[in-house]
């Protein structure tokens, strides 16, 4: 808006109206002028008969407020501007409602960019005519008459307005006592006051508030308002049962700790409280006093605790300390679980929970007869050695069932850190003492059987080596005296039976693998797989899932063709999944279909696991193709080797099959060996001058190494030269350059691996004779066996014919008892 547009409403000049208010616009101080400056309120309108200061920025106003107080009647227009957002917001003449109400200001205060004055409502107004456009806004105004309907409808109105009022001051605190004794002042004959007080006491919305200004009935007035002051009613009654329900819950915490104050008080003065220190040192008095201490460790225990009585329960110290006494007294010194010396109950434990492993039952049955033998279990440290799946856990469990006494298992696998087996010192935040004590605590006993599964597979880094820290802990001469950090006393552990598990035995270090007495478990055969199925893997997965032995059945040469098919690891862990495998989608099955029951059979057996992985097939035969047995980490496995002539042109040796050090150096020896030796094998003497030989270990893959196929390439060698196809056996054993036949290791899990695949003829060092004797005699069984001392004897047995009389005196050493 330009200046021109503003001056061309004017009446009168800024001078002349001043002159007029101090000369024509001065009435009496009762009546009102029909001239007003106005004043834009932006929150919400201003009503007759209310009394409030009010706050405007004195840069915007100053010049306005000013003309008001200078004018003897001192009053101003208060006009609701929905559109005014604040300080330095330029409003238009369009943004004025017709309808305001007059005020008359008291007490104006000027302070800093404010100018605060009281505002006591008069009157409404209604403009007429503008006469300045732009602040200090001047208006023609008149004054409305109320208009009165039927007298009795208003007036009562205006008693339930009244008591609504009323009903609205209990439920919000800002209405107080002073509002009941200002509601007494208006008569209901008087009834339009009433209204502008009821509608400026509620917190209804500027434009909702404005139309109630506007309503010149004062009938229709009131039932606006009344409407209002219900909502009012309604927003106070929730907020107070908010408020009610938030006070309830604080008082009721505050109740009960007053209460709680209150009781350690009444106690304290009738001599009966105890303090949460006081109670501590009770609740260790009485550990202490049930177990049977020796005297060093009670003697520092008794320093703890006085060290306890005297520190502030606030202080780090107290936390530290009351942490080591409850660690140090929840030790079972001198807490022992009796023993149960029964070598029948003993066996019959054994055999209930394992089928096979007779050799390792007996040796188990030796440790407990020499521990019933004197009435004490200690001093022996048990490794069970073998691959996954066969049952070294659950033997240790046995051991523990048997002998009566508590069972606790922690894995040492990945372990890198040694205080996790000695403890951390308590100079630490979050300090603990060591597996074996928190194993102690746990079980309560000082002798329970604790297995240290997978030990074989602990590991060293800065932390330090907890496989040194074991020493201390498996060394029977040692034992009794173990220092844990955190608790700083001496243990006594000689008690505990340990057992340990281990894959192999090659990454335990010599000193901690000493200390042990390793019992090997080798893989099982056919044979006794089945009988662990039967007797323990189906009835406890049919439990597992719900299903009874009528509703699946499985027949044992359904059972066996699993094995055969799909099973041949040493273990029975993959064997368990492949029986879950069938019970799960014979349960589909059931659901989907009719049927009560179903059978598997060796028909249907490849609709629940698919084609088998394993096929019945002889081994590889041919010349220059000899079957070696080798030893895993999961069990023995068959290995062929393949010698093969390239070409004639130049000699040469080529090894393929991803094989180690140790096995490349063991092809090396064999090919010199079988070189310098061509003539009295009855190879040609320019064979080995001429040809380029390629030896070769199927499974490229698979990383291999070791000794025990040195006679086996050499074998293949001479296959291969001499143009005759080796006999079906399998073989294993190192060989030197001078012929010398060396011992290996893992007889028992390499002849199983031959049994396993169908090979019964085997060629072994003369110095494994003693393993292979003690073997039991249902792996032996159907086996033919050729000792050999040197190469000649491994030729004589590798390609000799069915009439051979070594092959007869063979068969009849197999057939010796250890």
């Amino acid at each position: 808006m330009t200046d021109q547009d503003n001056q061309e409403p004017e009446v009168i000049s800024a001078d002349e109206q001043v002159d007029d208010m101090g000369t024509g616009l001065v009435l009496p101080e009762q009546a009102l002028p029909d001239k007003l400056y106005l004043i834009p309120v932006s929150n919400r309108p201003f009503f007759p008969a209310q009394v409030q200061p009010l706050v405007f920025s004195s840069q915007e106003w100053e010049e306005t407020l000013q003309r008001v107080a200078q004018s003897p009647h001192k009053v101003v227009g208060l006009s609701y501007a929905a559109g005014m957002t604040g300080a330095g917001h330029k409003i238009s003449p369009e943004d004025f409602p017709e309808v305001g109400c007059t005020v008359k200001i008291h007490n104006i205060l000027a302070e800093g960019d404010q100018i605060q004055f009281i505002a006591l409502g008069m009157q409404r107004f209604r403009i007429t005519q503008w006469l300045r456009k732009r602040p200090p806004y001047l208006v023609q105004v008149e004054y409305p008459d109320n208009i009165e309907d039927d007298t009795d409808e208003i007036k009562a109105y205006a008693l339930a307005l009244i008591q609504a009022i009323k009903e609205l001051i209990p439920l919000n605190p800002l209405y107080s006592e002073e509002l009941k004794n200002y509601l007494n002042r208006f008569s209901p004959k008087d009834p339009s006051p009433l209204a502008d007080f009821a509608a400026a006491i509620t917190t209804a919305p500027g434009p909702e508030l404005q139309e109630v200004l506007e309503t010149l009935s004062v009938q229709r007035r009131m039932e606006k308002v009344l409407t209002l002051i219900r909502k009012e009613q309604e927003v106070a009654r929730l907020q107070g049962e908010i408020n009610a329900e938030v006070n309830r819950k604080i008082s009721k915490h505050q109740r009960e700790f007053f209460l709680k104050e209150q009781l350690k008080v009444i106690q304290k003065e009738l001599g009966i409280s105890k303090d949460d220190r006081t109670a501590e040192i009770e609740a260790f008095e009485q550990r202490i006093a049930e177990l049977d201490i020796p005297e060093t460790p009670r003697n520092k225990i008794n320093d703890e605790m006085k060290k306890l009585s005297i520190l502030e329960m606030g202080s780090p110290e107290y936390a530290v300390c009351r942490n080591y006494l409850d660690w140090a007294t929840s030790v079972p010194w001198g807490k022992y679980s009796e023993d149960i010396f029964d070598l029948a109950h003993a066996r019959k434990v054994l055999n209930a929970d394992h089928d096979g492993l007779e050799d390792v039952k007996d040796r188990i049955i030796e440790f407990l007869a020499v521990g019933a033998y004197k009435q004490e279990v200690s001093g022996t440290i048990m490794l069970l050695a073998g691959p996954p799946g066969v049952g070294k856990t659950s033997i240790g469990r046995s051991v523990a069932r048997a002998l009566g006494r508590k069972f606790y298992r922690f894995s040492l696998g990945g372990m890198r850190d040694e205080a996790e087996i000695k403890g951390h010192r308590r100079t630490y935040v979050g300090a603990l003492p060591g597996k074996l004590v928190q194993a102690l605590k746990e079980v309560d006993v000082a002798n329970p059987v604790i297995m240290l599964d997978e030990i074989d597979k602990m590991g060293a880094s800065y932390r330090g080596d907890p496989a040194s820290a074991m020493l201390e802990v498996l060394d029977p001469e040692q034992n009794n005296e173990f220092l844990d950090h955190y608790l700083d006393m001496r243990i006594d552990l000689s008690k505990v039976l340990f057992i340990s598990t281990a894959n192999q035995l090659d990454t335990i270090p010599g000193p901690l693998l000493d200390r042990m007495d390793v019992i090997r478990l080798s893989g099982y055969i056919t044979e006794e797989k089945m009988a662990i199925a039967k007797n323990h893997l189906w009835p406890k997965l049919l439990k597992q899932s719900g299903l009874k032995k009528s509703q699946i059945r499985l027949s044992d040469a359904t059972l066996k063709a699993v094995i055969e098919g799909y099973a041949r690891e040493a273990g029975v862990r993959h064997l368990e999944k492949l029986l879950q495998k069938i019970i799960r989608k014979v349960v589909v099955q059931l659901l989907e279909g009719s049927n009560q029951s179903l059978s598997v059979t060796s028909r249907n057996l490849s609709e629940y696991l698919g084609a088998p992985y394993f096929r019945k097939e002889r081994p590889i035969e041919g010349i220059g193709v000899v079957t070696g047995l080798a030893w895993t980490a999961m069990g023995g496995a068959t290995l062929p080797v393949e010698a093969s002539l390239i070409h004639h042109q130049r000699a040469g040796f080529k090894l393929t099959g991803k094989l180690g050090d140790v096995m490349k150096e063991s092809a090396e020896i064999a090919y010199s060996f079988v070189s310098s030796q061509a003539e009295k094998l009855g190879i040609a003497k320019d064979y080995f001058e001429k040809a380029f030989i390629h030896l070769h270990v199927p499974e490229g893959a698979t990383p291999k190494d070791g000794p025990s196929a040195g006679i086996t390439m050499a074998t293949a060698l001479l296959s291969l030269a001499t143009g005759k196809k080796p006999a079906p056996v399998a073989m294993t054993g190192e060989l030197t350059l001078t012929g010398k036949v060396l011992a290996v290791g893992g007889v028992r899990e390499k002849v199983i691996a031959a049994k396993r695949q169908g090979i019964h003829t085997l060629i072994i060092p003369e110095e494994c004779r003693r393993d292979y004797d003690e073997l039991p005699d249902y792996i032996r069984k159907g086996m033919t066996i050729h000792f050999a001392n040197t190469f000649e004897d491994v030729h004589k047995a590798a390609f000799v014919t069915k009439t051979s009389p070594i092959k007869k005196s063979a068969k009849k050493s197999a057939g010796k008892k250890p």
